[in-house]
């Protein structure tokens, strides 16, 4: 849509929003390689990417960290295959299960997780093979790697955690929004009372949180974790 826009509209700078993890870049850019194929120098991407390990790694190098397993995502997986969590789950000894969506995907992963644990292992384990390739996708990790590069992304709840972005390469950039039109992000706002942080780093639960359910809830969210419907406080309030 974007592009049609772009092309009906040459008076007219067209940006598109590019937000997402792993799961999206590849399709952002595939956007791009469009405009730049069809020549349409009034289209720029602004991008919003984070990378799933980083955020991770800080989440377990926190000595106050009470996670003891991690189901990762089985969409961000397809693309970036499994490489990054084992060394995570080495270094960490903390096992991670690859785990898709439906209710029976999200029922073994636990089981999984569980069972590692019980048995006192670590590993990577992939409870989603029908989807994830232990290598992920080849061609969106090449495109991924040819027209982005790592940065550091500020987080709605945890702070600045370096290399967790991605941004177009250099010689990309006259095709960044952020670059054409000098944008300088201003600094996240978050509501004080919100527990956001604490949730997302494990410490807290949303019950917790003496908003939860009152003053914060998915028509009037205090924090990123009641905004997205993938959201554990947002999921806390729909499941009870």
């Amino acid at each position: 849509d974007a592009l049609s826009l772009a092309k009906e509209n040459p008076d007219k700078e067209i940006v598109f929003f590019a937000i997402g993890f792993e799961t999206t870049a590849p399709v952002h850019l595939m956007a791009l390689k469009e405009a730049i194929r069809r020549g349409l120098p009034n289209f720029s991407i602004l991008t919003s990417l984070f990378t799933v390990p980083p955020a991770i790694e800080t989440i377990l190098s926190d000595p106050e960290s009470k996670v003891n397993g991690f189901l990762t995502a089985g969409h961000v997986c397809a693309i970036t295959g499994n490489r990054a969590y084992h060394r995570l789950a080495a270094h960490y000894k903390i096992p991670m299960v690859v785990t898709g969506f439906e209710p029976v995907d999200l029922l073994y992963g636990i089981y999984r997780c569980v069972s590692q644990l019980e048995a006192g292992s670590y590993e990577v384990e992939n409870a989603y093979k029908r989807a994830v390739p232990e290598q992920g996708n080849a061609a969106a990790r090449q495109l991924i790697d040819e027209m982005l590069e790592p940065c550091d992304q500020d987080w709605r709840g945890i702070g600045i955690i370096p290399s967790s972005g991605l941004q177009l390469r250099s010689e990309y950039k006259r095709y960044s929004s952020r670059m054409r039109f000098q944008l300088c992000p201003e600094e996240n706002q978050i509501a004080s009372e919100c527990i956001a942080g604490l949730i997302m780093r494990g410490l807290r639960q949303p019950s917790d949180c003496p908003h939860f359910g009152k003053a914060c809830h998915p028509t009037h969210p205090l924090g990123a974790p009641m905004v997205s419907s993938e959201g554990v406080c947002a999921a806390y309030y729909r499941y009870k």
